[in-house]
């Protein structure tokens, strides 16, 4: 909903696409209280048809589609299991949520704004785990992560003839619903910060000056990297 809110704010309408009918209206809600144009849209985007539909709609009843933020993904916290006995069903189920939705709205999105010839921007919402690993069970989250890393390099590579730039940002443990029942734990919650540099676990509000960076002109000449966003984790490993 930030995100959402954020980019409202700059002045874009904004095409919202989820599955929890829920939380599709509240971002309408925040959207419109920003002052812009609210699309929702009810899709699961790890399936091609649906990726497919989302983009169709979004430009059809927007007028245009200049900038892609692919942030679905998650569910780690409902996926964790030790890396010799991964179940295979789950592992499939988390590489469709974290790298299969990417690849299929991305390319989609792509043929759009190749169609218009107007560039465009995409912004992929990484982890730093894309970059290490961790002592709790992630295999597949990790393995999807470091896939949608270097997805994005190669996207970056192939539609810059486009002026389509493809960056990602790499946030580490952010306050939102989806890690609520880890950051529950007051030993797991008080380890990580004690590993983080500046002392807390990020807020949603921490990852909106990067991607408001990455959907503007402010980033024309920027494409293909992966900016960590991660209180200085990374940088003290």
């Amino acid at each position: 909903m930030r995100i959402c809110a954020a980019l409202a704010g700059v002045g874009a309408d904004v095409a919202v696409v989820g599955r929890d009918a829920g939380r599709l209206e509240q971002a309408r809600k925040a959207i419109e209280g920003a002052g812009a144009k609210a699309l929702v849209i009810a899709a699961d985007v790890t399936k091609e048809a649906d990726a497919d539909r989302v983009v169709e709609e979004t430009v059809t009843q927007l007028g245009r589609l200049d900038v892609l933020i692919n942030a679905v993904g998650g569910g780690a916290g409902a996926a964790l299991h030790d890396a010799e006995v991964y179940p295979e069903d789950v592992w499939d189920w988390m590489m469709d949520l974290n790298l299969r939705s990417q690849f299929l709205v991305s390319k989609a999105a792509a043929r759009a704004m190749i169609a218009a010839g107007n560039g465009g921007r995409v912004v992929n919402i990484s982890s730093v785990r894309g970059q290490l690993g961790i002592r709790l069970g992630y295999s597949a989250y990790v393995a999807a992560k470091g896939a949608m890393d270097a997805l994005n390099r190669q996207h970056a590579t192939e539609w810059a003839k486009h002026g389509i730039t493809v960056n990602a940002v790499a946030p580490t443990f952010v306050r939102t619903p989806q890690v609520e029942s880890l950051l529950a734990d007051e030993s797991f919650r008080q380890g990580l910060v004690n590993r983080i540099p500046l002392g807390r676990i990020a807020e949603p509000d921490d990852l909106v000056g990067a991607i408001l960076f990455f959907s503007s002109d402010a980033s024309a000449f920027v494409t293909g990297q992966l900016l960590t966003l991660d209180g200085g984790l990374t940088a003290s490993q």
